[in-house]
Parts: structure tokens; C-alpha cells; sequence
């Protein structure tokens, strides 16, 4: 077990702390809500105390009985963890019973930061294929999005929730709904590795103090079916990781983990066997500077996550989702 007294914090907008290593629990559709389940009981005996959750993954009620468990045992109390949730597509209109369902399903009496998973409400359904769509689909919405972030405000009103997260979003969107929150989001969810650094994203959350959570930080080799492509890199097969590795005598998945932390994003990685070694990442040497600067040059715009079940009738494809050229597609009221 790693002391969790001993692995760092990031600091919140709000002056409040945020362990600096979580665990997904996003089993995709290779992981049994039963075995993610399991994988936290482990977790929170290895040391973690912060678990990022979805109502759309499908296990929370699973993930809720550990942790009601792991309060009537005395191996933590609800005050010691940090749980995070998300808001799925189609509760956009109904974001309290979303949120209430969760709190009751992960058994936590109240959500330390709940995000809106997708800045849309662009419903897919479990397991779809690739060539899914969904006919309701639409585009980006200002005033939709604010009106689905003003729910979580009144949640956070309520002490149901302690801090409001977002995800997927791009430059152009947060510059066209940030002026418009009473409440600064805490931290902001997106695909980060280091064949997909988003560098000016990060830079640009950084910038307005809201702190960049990074999902699949290790490139994801156990993602979706639906989302490998042919193209698609392996982050931790490219020789420099590699060689990074063999230097430090680990598994080239932590060298993206202390990149992570050292460049100052926060990375949720999953695991359902390595997730000790993932959080002795945060407690072990640090690498150089000459290694940190190595990585910065494997950026190849390499986005695994697509998206392309999201789109609406007449978008051209899935580069619509992510505003290229920097003006929000298809959006009516921008």
C-alpha cells in the first residue's frame, strides 16, 4: 500500500485540494462492472482516494457497494475520498435525478465534482457500432450547455455537489460559455497522452486556473473496438517512451503518468491488475528535464477518442466535434 498522506495534490480554483493520480472506471466494453468494481476495492486498499465515475459506464451501483463497504469497515471515511461523476447525454433536462441517482448508486451522500460528460446531448446507445447515429442528434448549443451547467449550480447550492467539471470541450466552446457561469468550473476532462498533448488547450485551461484532467493517459490499447483505427499510434510503443522506460527500469505506462503529473495535468488511468504500480508513479523519481522535452516532441495529433456516434444529421464527419478551425460548427445561437 502507498500512504495516501504521501502522494501530492493539485490545487482547485477554489483553494481546495484534489489528489494528483486518480482511477478510471470506464471498463469499456472489455471489463465487467464487477471486475471495475473490484479493481476500486483494490484501489482504495493500495492507496487511491480518487475515483472518477460515469453514470454511462454502467457500474456505479457495483462501485457504490465497495464503497459502503469500505466506510462500515473503517478502511476510510467518505470524507477521505474524492469521487467524480458525470452527467450522460440524455439527462441533460433532468441533471438532479441524474445527480441523485449517482449519489444513491455509489452510496456517497454527496459528489465531490460532477461533470457534463459531452457538451451535447447527442444520445448513443451502450455498445453501439462505430456507424451508429442518432437522428435527434444536434449541434453545439450555447444556451443548451449553460442551462445543463446552471443545473449543477443549483446542485452545488444544495451541497449535493462540491465542484462543477466539464469535458470534451474545445477552445471556441469555452470561450462562448465561460462568461455566461456563475460558478468557474474546477476542471475540465479531455483526452491527453503524449501522442495527443493538446497543448493549446492546456494551455489555455491553465491559463483561466481550471485544472486539465487527462483521460486514456496511457493511449488507451484496450479502448472501444469502435475506436481503434488503422492509423491510430500506440503512445507506448514510440522508441523514445521506450528507451525513457528502460532508463527508469519500469513499464513505459508510468513514464506517461510522470509526464503527466510533471507538465501539470491530472491523469485517471484504469487498470484492472497494474493500478498500484500506476499511483507509485506519483511517489517515485521524477524524470528529467531532457526526458520531459523528449516527449514533448512525440505530438502527432493523434485523437483516439473521435467521437463519431455524436454527430448530427448534415455534419460531415467527426472533425465537426472538435472545432479545427477554430469556430464551433453548426452552432445556431454562438
Amino acid at each position: 500500500m502507498i500512504d495516501p498522506r504521501t502522494v501530492p495534490s493539485f490545487k482547485l480554483n477554489d483553494g481546495s485540494t484534489i489528489p494528483c493520480v486518480g482511477m478510471g472506471t470506464f471498463g469499456s466494453d472489455r471489463v465487467t462492472p464487477d471486475e471495475v468494481a473490484g479493481a476500486v476495492a483494490g484501489g482504495i486498499r493500495a492507496g487511491y482516494r480518487l475515483f472518477d465515475c460515469a453514470a454511462c459506464y454502467g457500474n456505479e451501483a457495483q462501485i457504490g457497494q465497495v464503497f459502503k463497504a469500505a466506510f462500515d469497515e473503517g478502511v476510510v471515511e467518505r470524507k477521505d475520498l474524492f469521487i467524480m461523476s458525470k452527467v450522460w447525454n440524455d439527462m441533460h433536462r433532468r441533471v438532479a435525478e441524474s445527480c441523485k441517482k449517482t449519489i444513491a448508486d455509489l452510496q456517497c451522500d454527496y459528489l465531490d465534482m460532477l461533470f457534463i460528460h459531452w457538451p451535447f446531448p447527442n444520445y448513443h446507445a451502450p455498445f453501439c457500432d462505430v456507424d451508429s447515429r442518432n437522428p435527434d442528434s444536434k449541434p453545439f448549443s450555447v444556451a443548451e450547455f449553460v442551462d445543463t451547467y446552471r443545473q449543477i449550480e443549483d446542485l452545488v447550492d444544495q451541497g449535493l455537489v462540491k465542484h462543477i467539471g466539464i469535458s470534451n470541450l474545445t477552445i471556441p466552446k469555452l470561450e462562448a460559455v465561460l462568461p455566461k457561469l456563475r460558478i468557474k468550473p474546477a476542471a475540465c476532462e479531455s483526452e491527453l497522452h503524449p501522442c495527443f498533448q493538446q497543448q493549446a488547450l492546456f494551455d489555455y485551461l491553465v491559463a483561466h486556473d481550471i485544472l486539465p484532467i487527462g483521460y486514456m493517459p496511457l493511449g488507451s490499447p484496450r479502448r472501444p473496438e469502435r475506436d481503434i483505427l488503422p492509423e491510430d499510434l500506440a503512445d507506448m510503443q514510440m522508441p523514445e517512451l521506450v528507451a525513457i522506460a528502460k532508463a527508469h527500469n519500469c513499464h513505459p505506462a508510468i513514464i506517461c503518468l510522470k509526464w503527466a503529473l510533471q507538465r501539470g495535468q491530472l491523469p485517471i488511468p484504469f487498470s484492472v491488475h497494474n493500478y498500484e504500480a500506476n499511483l507509485e508513479a506519483a511517489v517515485t523519481e521524477k524524470l528529467t528535464d531532457e526526458e520531459m522535452a523528449t516527449i514533448a516532441t512525440l505530438e502527432r495529433n493523434n485523437r483516439l477518442v473521435k467521437g463519431q456516434v455524436f454527430l448530427w444529421p448534415g455534419a460531415n464527419d467527426w472533425h465537426d466535434l472538435w472545432d479545427e478551425d477554430g469556430v464551433i460548427v453548426d452552432c445556431t445561437d454562438c
